[in-house]
């Protein structure tokens, strides 16, 4: 609390239970405070829970009838909040409400962006999680057939659209294979990385 203002720092990760947490910690404060301010330097990833993360404190400020904000958005949640057509230094500030008349486009408008948010999101977190495997079959690939980095990529994208399968089964398979007592990937994809090792260190 400075001179009745009330500054809140968030760090880490906004997810599910995020809006739960701030709701608790704004109901807790020692004194009723005249502003809230929330500095969000240190979040480094949310999804779509983080919306509801800044609709607790917009509803605690109408409730209490005093400003709030939430500013010094970097990284993966400013672009989140670009998707969700929000402003990008203080996604609580307000501008022009719409008319009435407009109100309908501009709620299919938010549908549509919520929607592509959360795609995006889920394709980051499959990208979290494919991420550890697809590296160690470039490492397999580079110290197999000397190859680069940037060629090891190429190969497992390449092999996995031939295969038409997805990357991270190709890196798996890989990955197995390198093994001594691994399973050899099956004919289709041993035939799709073949042509993409061809392809790319011929």
């Amino acid at each position: 609390m400075e001179e009745g203002r009330a500054v809140l720092t968030a760090r880490g990760e906004l997810v599910h239970g995020c809006a739960e947490a701030l709701a608790r910690t704004l109901e807790g404060l020692p004194e009723r405070p005249t502003r809230v301010e929330l500095d969000m330097t240190g979040v480094e990833f949310m999804d779509t829970a983080g919306l509801q993360f800044l609709d607790e404190l917009s509803a605690y400020g109408r409730h209490h009838h005093i400003p709030v904000r939430a500013t010094h958005w970097n990284g993966q949640p400013r672009r989140i909040l670009e998707l969700a057509g929000l402003d990008t230094e203080d996604p609580l500030r307000t501008a022009h409400p719409p008319t009435a008349r407009a109100t309908s486009a501009v709620a299919l408008e938010r549908a549509e962006q919520l929607h592509e948010l959360r795609a995006e999101v889920e394709q980051l977190r499959r990208a979290i999680v494919s991420r550890p495997v697809i590296d160690q079959a470039r490492g397999v690939l580079m110290a197999t057939h000397a190859c680069t980095p940037a060629q090891a990529w190429d190969i497992l994208r390449e092999a996995s659209q031939h295969a038409n399968t997805k990357l991270r089964e190709v890196a798996a398979a890989v990955t197995a294979g390198a093994e001594s007592d691994g399973p050899a990937p099956p004919e289709e994809l041993r035939r799709a990385l073949h042509t993409a090792i061809s392809h790319h260190l011929r």
